[in-house]
């Protein structure tokens, strides 16, 4: 049988492959645009299930690939990116949890994840789940973490580039100190029935935050996750994603992949676990662009 005809360029698998590899040259060793001073971004989304904690953790893998000094602060009391990213989380580890009640400096609780030399993490202990009670009693309660994280980056001579607070998917006092903390709100929405149900809400507690505790936060980023090209009704979520919120869209989407949901049962990103696969490479698209926007500002 001739080889040539076995396989055909113009069939649809063909095409795909072909711009998989195309896409993996152009960002195969790329060094991103660092920021000037460092970027404070909150992965939010009060409604579940839209790949918030897979976001952050290989939004931050893929940063740190391409040169970035990253630092992950877990916020969620599932703790879900602080196993991702392969730091301990057991109950007498240092952790956030310290930090926001008990005043201990945030340096105590940073550990170095094994993703990436360039890579760290503030873990989530199972005390967590306690801290949104026992906030409500302390002084500066939604000032808390941003105090922490100010004085820790005072204190770096090589402070992190980008600082990813992963929060839960609630609007509770966690997530109120994750706003308060970052300048910037990066919200995954998925490209699934419903994608923008809840998301009004959360636009509207953004828009009081900023009012009232954080004049500088805005929506920065919107990345479109559990992309299906084959179907009408992920194509539909997307454009009516763009024309709600135009700029503020990456390009990149996020497809459904199966090698992103194994990664973390290995306590790993994609970025790491399959540099490859097609998840993997969305993820560093989407950081390349998340990059380049903070270089033109």
């Amino acid at each position: 049988m001739n080889s040539s005809a076995d396989f055909d360029s113009s069939t649809p698998l063909a095409r795909e492959i072909a711009d998989l590899n195309r896409r993996r040259r152009a960002i195969a060793g790329q060094q991103f645009p660092l920021p000037a001073a460092t970027r404070v971004m909150t992965v939010s989304n009060q409604k579940g299930g839209v790949g918030k904690t897979t976001t952050t953790v290989n939004l931050a893998a893929a940063l740190a690939r391409g040169g970035a000094r990253v630092l992950v602060i877990d916020l969620d009391p599932q703790g879900n990116a602080s196993t991702a990213l392969g730091v301990e989380r057991h109950p007498n580890t240092a952790s956030i949890y310290d930090v926001i009640v008990d005043e201990t400096p945030l340096a105590d609780a940073v550990q170095h994840s094994p993703e990436s030399e360039r890579l760290w993490c503030v873990p989530a202990t199972i005390h967590l789940a306690g801290a949104e009670i026992e906030l409500v009693s302390l002084v500066a309660r939604e000032q808390r973490l941003r105090t922490a994280l100010d004085q820790y980056l005072t204190a770096q001579e090589e402070p992190p580039h980008y600082v990813l607070i992963d929060c839960p998917p609630s609007l509770g006092l966690l997530t109120i100190n994750a706003f308060v903390a970052a300048k910037e709100v990066l919200i995954p929405i998925q490209c699934e029935y419903y994608a923008l149900e809840g998301l009004s809400q959360l636009l509207r507690n953004i828009e009081l935050i900023e009012r009232h505790l954080n004049p500088d936060l805005r929506v920065s980023t919107i990345l479109l996750t559990m992309y299906d090209g084959r179907t009408n009704l992920a194509n539909q979520v997307a454009a009516e994603v763009r024309e709600h919120f135009g700029n503020e869209v990456l390009q990149t989407m996020i497809p459904r992949s199966v090698r992103v949901s194994e990664a973390p049962s290995y306590g790993q990103s994609v970025v790491s676990y399959d540099v490859n696969s097609s998840g993997s490479l969305s993820y560093l698209e989407a950081a390349a662009e998340i990059a380049a926007r903070g270089a033109d500002r």
